[in-house]
């Protein structure tokens, strides 16, 4: 019997977060993630990226399921968004299902999920093929890598990972689990790849626990903790440690209260009813006995802690007070570096104590090197195909596996583009790189409750009006007497000049009059076409004064028409 195995990507290669890859095993597809990335400051007023499905919607008729290894949003925040186009039973754990609900309400709340739940370590067959899923560590807990049997042997993906052992059941590396998949041959091993080009293990770097200690020993009042949410490792140990020194909880707002209950509820996370306090109660609690947990994802925890600093949180009953102790224990990502930097400096103007934990201080729980190198050594694949990364990253993955002496070379190791094909037949394996063997990937916009609606031309012009602003230009005619009634006026916003302004608004005026003198002498032109007229004129003049080129709006009002 033989099997025609097709492996691809529609997101997350040279890229962090937005992950879906396929796997498609003769007329059966298995979608597995389907994550989105935030926009960086090239996509201003996008509120998120997404794969484009095209291929899944032409194919849909094939989709046997969704398997979901984790509860982040790039693993998940994409389901959504595309589930009621191409719908499948999605398999996962209870946290991951209860995230995927949780995340889903806020958003597009009349989608209609159909979840298979699993346990972090099960098996499963989905759609006559047998799955063997196996429990990682990683940042939220219960979450899966899993073998996927074939005929030529297995295809394993890992997941996100570390190598770690510890004494809690929500995060476990099940090795028993996974030698015995090793048993059996690994086809293809599909590993991630966001710590690769990071040297050693990244246990017990990962672990926030070791950094509370001082601050909690030389706090004399509360103690603010903010998180993201994707941290839930980390929430975990701060909860812990807190009730280890004595102290009492208390959640910042209803969006971290609702995102931790969310745990509780399906008996993953202990919070005895006597060591939280409610937030009505918290002004008639002794302050040295509180620690206050603030929790969001992404840019949104900056945005909350700059809130709170300078008074314009919505809760006033909070106000960050000159005996506090306020620890960030959320590492900036590049993206939001500046906004975080921000941040920060307006917690140190509170008077407050300050302890920022870095990413020097504290590691991203993904594997590094070694993590890598054990799972390669344990598995030896036939081929390997490194996943989930910025380019360099994948890179440092291929490398290291090339690097073991197992039988791994450039000739079994693929190191992919979204869309690139990888297609395994009588155990052979090919990369479909050409043109005509591509499939359709790209970013999908996501802007309010618009999907894929925003064109680039408006991309463009956002960006346009954030780095030159806008100049509004006025003006009240009458063709018929060919006269100007009322105007010019013109208005600047976000558009700065130094030398000569009163020059530079005197000049634009001049120019809009000519140009409206133009349209009365010239019968056949359109008013639309004199809008262009002093759109051009303006850009000459103002790129050859300012060497800016800012938004444009002129406003001709004809009374006789």
């Amino acid at each position: 019997m033989s099997q025609r195995i097709r492996v691809f990507a529609l997101g997350g290669l040279d890229e962090n977060g937005k992950c879906l890859f396929v796997i498609e095993i003769d007329n059966d597809i298995f979608i597995i993630e389907a994550g989105l990335k935030y926009p960086d400051v090239t996509n201003p007023g996008i509120d998120a990226i997404i794969p484009n499905i095209a291929y899944l919607k032409q194919n849909k008729n094939k989709v046997r399921a969704y398997i979901i290894t984790h509860g982040h949003d790039d693993q998940m925040g994409a389901l959504p968004y595309i589930y009621r186009h191409v719908p499948a039973p999605i398999y996962g754990s209870s946290a991951t299902i209860a995230l995927i609900k949780q995340y889903s309400q806020s958003i597009v709340p009349a989608v209609k999920f159909e979840f298979v739940p699993i346990k972090p370590t099960d098996h499963v067959t989905i759609a006559g093929y047998h799955f063997d899923f196996y429990q990682t560590v990683h940042a939220i807990m219960d979450t899966s890598g899993f073998a996927l049997e074939t005929v030529y042997g297995n295809i394993v993906y890992t997941g996100d990972f570390i190598i770690e052992h510890n004494s809690n059941k929500n995060y476990k590396h099940d090795f028993n689990a996974l030698a015995k998949i090793a048993e059996r041959d690994t086809l293809l091993l599909m590993t991630e790849s966001s710590g690769a080009d990071k040297p050693g293990y990244t246990s017990p770097n990962h672990r926030l626990a070791p950094h509370l200690a001082l601050p909690f020993q030389e706090a004399t009042s509360r103690i603010f903790i903010a998180l993201y949410n994707q941290s839930v490792y980390n929430l975990e140990e701060a909860i812990e440690f807190a009730f280890s020194q004595g102290k009492k909880i208390l959640f910042y707002d209803n969006e971290t209260e609702d995102y931790i209950r969310t745990f509780q509820n399906f008996g993953s996370l202990s919070l005895p009813k006597e060591r939280v306090v409610l937030r009505e109660n918290h002004l008639r609690m002794p302050p040295q006995d509180l620690v206050i947990l603030m929790m969001a994802p992404g840019e949104k925890i900056y945005k909350k802690i700059a809130e709170l600093a300078i008074g314009e949180n919505d809760d006033k009953t909070f106000k960050i007070n000159t005996t506090d102790t306020f620890i960030v224990a959320a590492p900036s990502a590049p993206n939001i570096e500046i906004l975080a930097s921000n941040a920060i400096d307006d917690l140190y103007r509170t008077g407050a104590s300050v302890v920022n934990i870095t990413r020097k201080k504290i590691t991203s729980m993904h594997a590094q090197e070694e993590d890598i190198k054990t799972m390669i050594s344990l598995l030896k694949p036939k081929f390997y195909m490194p996943i989930k990364g910025e380019y360099v990253q994948l890179v440092a993955n291929a490398k290291l596996a090339v690097s073991l002496g197992i039988g791994l070379n450039h000739m079994n190791t693929f190191l992919m583009d979204n869309g690139m094909i990888l297609e395994i037949n009588e155990g052979k394996a090919r990369v479909l790189s050409h043109e005509m063997d591509m499939i359709a990937t790209g970013d999908v916009l996501i802007d309010g409750l618009g999907v894929g609606d925003v064109r680039k031309d408006v991309i463009t012009e956002r960006q346009q009006l954030a780095d030159d602003g806008v100049i509004v230009m006025g003006i009240t005619i009458s063709r018929k007497m060919k006269q100007i009634v009322a105007g010019p006026d013109v208005q600047m916003r976000g558009f700065v000049f130094v030398r000569d302004s009163d020059n530079v608004m005197k000049e634009l005026t001049n120019i809009f009059k000519e140009s409206i003198g133009e349209y009365f002498s010239k019968p056949a032109m359109t008013l639309e076409e004199a809008r262009t007229l002093v759109i051009e004129k303006s850009w000459r003049f103002i790129k050859r004064e300012t060497g800016k080129r800012p938004i444009v709006i002129p406003i001709i009002i004809d009374t006789t028409l």
